[in-house]
């Protein structure tokens, strides 16, 4: 997949979406999808959420969009990112710091591990109720959240 030809995020979403009934589609665009082939790893430390995602060469994953400021690590391999429209390649090893409202298409180049570090104030393990702290599913509920949350 050519991320330099993708016009925007949100229409290769809603391709995925109506396609989610075929054979390497996922998502529906409500809820973050568990897929066996893009294994999720979880970590805590003190107020702290660790998520690794592997992915192998050639898999594409849509991600949410970020609610909060956070670190993020390609720790082997190397991935094409489209972020919100700006395509760079990756190679590992490499970090930065993702600001909130980041979305992206994330294409690994090769086999790659890819972890996002969050900010988990209540310690809670409960992986439902830090995805909606972490991430927003659409720009619509990101603006409901900034809203409700003005420290963004």
């Amino acid at each position: 997949m050519d991320l330099t030809k993708i016009k925007s995020i949100d229409t290769l979403q809603r391709f995925i979406i109506d396609n989610n009934d075929k054979e390497g589609f996922y998502g529906d665009g409500k809820n973050i999808p568990t897929i066996d082939e893009i294994p999720i790893t979880h970590k805590f430390a003190d107020q702290i959420y660790i998520r690794q995602m592997d992915m192998k060469k050639d898999q594409v994953v849509v991600g949410c969009m970020h609610n909060h400021l956070h670190a993020w690590f390609l720790m082997t391999g190397s991935v094409t990112i489209n972020d919100n429209g700006k395509i760079i390649e990756y190679v590992a090893p490499y970090y930065t710091i993702s600001k909130p409202g980041a979305r992206r298409i994330i294409r690994a180049i090769e086999d790659s591990i890819f972890i996002s570090i969050h900010k988990n104030p209540s310690n809670t393990k409960n992986k439902k109720k830090l995805e909606k702290e972490i991430v927003s599913i659409t720009k619509k509920k990101f603006m409901k959240y900034k809203q409700l949350n003005k420290k963004l």
